[in-house]
């Protein structure tokens, strides 16, 4: 072979990969993951090995390497709030740009939605979501409610059994993500070892530090055009010091419920005064709209305003 067929070859045999990044799509996609959530840092960068495994997995077959299909199931573990649907939504998107999921959709399901109530009834749910979730990701929240060993009756087994078949004979057209809390899951894997032999991906969400709920209250008020002044601020600070000690407490979704409760004190508390307001006002969370949270009743010296009657809600 003459030195310029040579070098034709071998061109051939080499490709960019800074330039097959830059038009797979994927930058976009995990720039936006990065600036929606905070932290999740271990979270963050196994997303993107994955990324990279899928463009390198394409470049291979491209040069006519060996490039089986990766394992894409995966299963996320942490407690509510900690992002997992929204990672989910990115991993679908990621999958449909590098052509492992044709549409790039995802199905958000649950015990219920699979699981019927009388015999016959469970595999037409179960087969109904699966028919659904084709070309895209299904997301099961609480996986572990589908097996109830205490309850000989139930037929969550049969919905298992199904998912299982599923993620075997259409694992080219289906990607499956198991998700809930970490203990709950490692024992749903052990009592179902095929769902744990099927998972390639195994992916626990820290719960957030104090800092990062911080800064996640403060971006949600951003995004409400609302904010906090100093002396809200600091009141945030001590309310989630207490309620991240209290039960139920879910990161991200118990901040965005405390943000909502906090915006209707002080609306109600504006509406009270019947003066003029300013835009600021109108805009500013006051100290007052923090302090009168239930999670200050243990504490008289915080000096917080009595709770208003009939106020029940949790933060």
């Amino acid at each position: 072979m003459s030195d310029p067929e040579t070098r034709l070859a071998a061109d051939r045999d080499v490709v960019d990969l800074g330039e097959a990044y830059r038009d797979s799509g994927l930058e976009p996609i995990l720039e936006d993951l990065e600036g929606e959530l905070i932290g999740l840092q271990p979270v963050k960068r196994r997303i993107r090995e994955i990324a990279a495994l899928l463009l390198v997995a394409r470049l291979r077959e491209k040069l006519g390497l060996s490039a089986e299909r990766p394992g894409l199931h995966m299963s996320f573990t942490g407690r509510p709030g900690t992002g997992k649907t929204t990672v989910a939504h990115r991993m679908a998107l990621i999958l449909h740009k590098m052509g492992y999921a044709r549409k790039g959709h995802l199905i958000v399901a649950s015990r219920e939605d699979l699981v019927g109530q009388y015999v016959g009834h469970t595999a037409p749910k179960t087969r109904e979501v699966l028919k659904k979730s084709l070309g895209g990701v299904l997301f099961i929240d609480e996986a572990y409610y589908l097996y109830r060993q205490e309850n000989e009756r139930d037929y969550g087994q049969e919905a298992i059994e199904i998912l299982l078949q599923a993620m075997e004979n259409q694992r080219d057209d289906l990607v499956v993500i198991l998700a809930g809390y970490k203990e709950r899951m490692e024992v749903f894997f052990q009592s179902n070892p095929g769902f744990h032999s099927r998972i390639a991906h195994h992916i626990d969400f820290p719960d957030y530090s104090l800092a990062e709920l911080m800064a996640i209250a403060e971006l949600m008020l951003r995004q409400q055009m609302y904010r906090f002044d100093e002396a809200s601020r600091d009141a945030f600070e001590k309310y989630l010091e207490r309620r991240v000690r209290q039960p139920h407490f879910s990161n991200a979704r118990s901040i965005r419920n405390a943000l909502d409760r906090i915006r209707l004190r002080q609306a109600q508390r504006l509406v009270e005064q019947r003066t003029r307001v300013s835009k600021d006002e109108l805009s500013r969370i006051d100290a007052e709209d923090v302090l009168r949270s239930r999670v200050f009743d243990d504490a008289m010296e915080s000096g917080s305003p009595p709770r208003a009657a009939g106020q029940s809600e949790e933060a």
